[in-house]
């Protein structure tokens, strides 16, 4: 332990610590733009700087290291003033356009001219020339609104294992885009939106289609019917200011009807359908010899990583659908006949956590309706803007109930929202259906929490299960190199695109921190724990869609509308 004065206040800190850890410990608050806690240390905005007594310059507190009987000091006039000296030299590249943009008033850029008392920008001259990137059918960039923090590389890059973004260029001209500035709908971005979550401006953000949506509310021809995902329930809150991991369902499904959706329906519900096909699929390659590992098909983010990456483990996905994509299909199919309307006016909003799921519902593949089975996919962010934009008041809702049939659901369904709940639902159903006997605990603890990788063993009638679940594509990198050195032998293999899974999607509320996450998770299990039924095979509007329209999991109408098939990509 080392020990250090910050502005009079002694602080012991262990050796190698900086001096921001310092601080914070210490509970003294020194600006940053582009540090982003072990992943990004650069010392690049010169925000977080202090005069260090002995040193002759100032300081970037995040990467100058404690010395044992350091003196700092954070609050002088020389510091203030180098301070906001930096950020005007930053906001003098800046585009003034703070009212008409998408992150204006939780901007960090905004927040700390605020902070640091930059009442004007004192410095004009050249301002970036790069244009817009539209290409995406998930997420814009707007080059012109970065400030060079780097942090969304590093997600890319150390989190994700993905590298679609990069610094290019040099000088006045560094800009961070993909390789040779190509079109970032035209490179292996797998559209989870991560670097949207840890952009401190909106250079990078998702494509907003609230138009849309209100558009097809205003059109009398249409029937408007949207659903929301499991993740959802426990973060759409955070856009009004109640605590991360508040379960919200009741107010979320009254706030939805007074937008003007015809109905409003659980995603939760395909979610437990996502169980009865997938499980099937497991047990079917088990007793059948199949392809094992068989590897979860919910989180588009993650398909098209394995597409890119990992084209020769295509054959061990599920071929279900997600449940996002499973509910289109049925809304065109199974309600349109058992409500009388005609499919051609039914339009499909879904709201999700996830920015990939916009890239997921215009895939050319999800049309086995006749129709294209997503209209529209929302992100909670998006939903936070309609609400507000409509005056909802949301926190003094009342608590309703989702509409039939697609709005009943299981405590399985609701915890696809985390990291190891579709292993958890699936084995709570597998178990039962393979053993023929009920679990003394539904609980699956191996499964659940935010390590990167975990592991477990299931006994299935003499049959020892070996699982991994894995979140975040690096950690899913570990995975499947494991896989195809031969070195790990799973028959189920969990993989969620984002850290924390849905939880912690790239279209979720600003910011978006492993604590955050965390109290989502604790959410999402509390919501499971409070329903009547845990188990997606127990689930009764379930059961009566096979009974009146599928048939049996695996079917052949279970196959044409509820299974798809997936595409080998290049890798640029």
């Amino acid at each position: 332990m080392l020990t250090l004065t910050i502005d009079g206040q002694p602080v012991q800190v262990e050796a190698g610590s900086t001096i921001l850890t310092a601080a914070q410990k210490a509970g003294i608050r020194i600006p940053t733009l582009c540090y982003l806690e072990e992943l990004n240390i650069i010392g690049a905005c010169r925000l977080c700087l202090v005069e260090v007594e002995g040193a002759r310059a100032l300081q970037p507190a995040c990467v100058a290291q404690v010395v044992d009987g350091m003196v700092v000091h954070t609050n002088t006039p020389a510091v203030r003033q180098a301070r906001r000296l930096n950020l005007e030299l930053l906001l003098s590249n800046h585009p003034q356009e703070c009212l008409t943009c998408p992150r204006n008033t939780n901007c960090e850029l905004q927040q700390l001219a605020a902070e640091l008392g930059v009442e004007e920008i004192r410095f004009a001259g050249e301002i970036t020339p790069y244009d817009t990137d539209d290409s995406s059918p998930a997420i814009i960039r707007e080059p012109r609104k970065c400030v060079l923090c780097r942090r969304c590389v590093a997600v890319c890059e150390k989190v994700q294992g993905v590298s679609a973004i990069s610094v290019q260029e040099r000088g006045f001209d560094t800009v961070v885009a993909p390789a040779f500035l190509a079109p970032l709908g035209d490179v292996s971005c797998v559209n989870c939106g991560q670097c949207s979550l840890v952009c401190p401006t909106a250079a990078i953000h998702e494509r907003d289609q609230t138009a849309e949506v209100w558009a097809a509310l205003a059109d009398p021809g249409k029937h408007v019917v949207v659903q929301t995902a499991p993740a959802v329930r426990v973060s759409i809150g955070e856009m009004f200011g109640l605590e991360p991991g508040s379960v919200v369902t009741g107010k979320l499904v009254a706030a939805l009807r007074r937008l003007g959706f015809d109905r409003v329906f659980d995603t939760d519900f395909t979610a437990d359908l996502t169980i009865m096909e997938e499980g099937s699929e497991l047990i079917h390659r088990l007793q059948n010899e199949g392809r094992l590992p068989l590897i979860t098909s919910c989180s588009p983010g993650w398909i098209k990583f394995i597409e890119h990456f990992y084209p020769q483990l295509l054959p061990n996905l599920s071929t279900c659908k997600s449940p996002q994509q499973m509910f289109g299909a049925l809304a065109k199919t199974y309600y349109a006949q058992k409500a009388g309307i005609d499919p051609a006016s039914i339009f499909v909003v879904s709201i999700m956590p996830c920015t990939a799921k916009k890239y997921e519902a215009q895939r050319p593949e999800m049309n086995s309706s006749g129709y294209r089975d997503v209209d529209v996919a929302l992100t909670t962010r998006e939903l936070g803007k309609m609400l507000k934009q409509a005056g909802i008041d949301f926190d003094s809702l009342p608590e309703e109930e989702y509409d039939d049939p697609l709005g009943i659901s299981t405590g399985a369904g609701v915890i696809f929202g985390a990291t190891g709940g579709v292993m958890e639902a699936a084995l709570r159903t597998a178990y039962e259906l393979v053993t023929g006997q009920s679990l003394s605990s539904l609980d699956f603890e191996e499964v659940r929490g935010l390590e990167g990788v975990k592991e477990a063993a299931v006994s299935l009638n003499g049959t020892t299960l070996k699982v991994a679940v894995a979140h975040g594509l690096g950690n899913a990198r570990r995975v499947l190199d494991a896989v195809t050195s031969g070195e790990k032998d799973y028959h189920f293999i969990e993989i969620m695109c984002c850290p924390g899974g849905c939880i912690g999607g790239g279209g979720q509320p600003i910011p978006t921190n492993r604590e955050i996450r965390a109290k989502r998770i604790a959410g999402i299990y509390h919501a499971d724990r409070e329903m009547p039924l845990r188990k997606s095979h127990e689930n009764p509007a379930v059961q009566v869609l096979y009974r009146e329209f599928l048939g049996k999991p695996l079917g052949h109408k279970s196959h044409e509308l509820l299974h798809t098939r997936y595409t080998t990509r290049g890798q640029f």
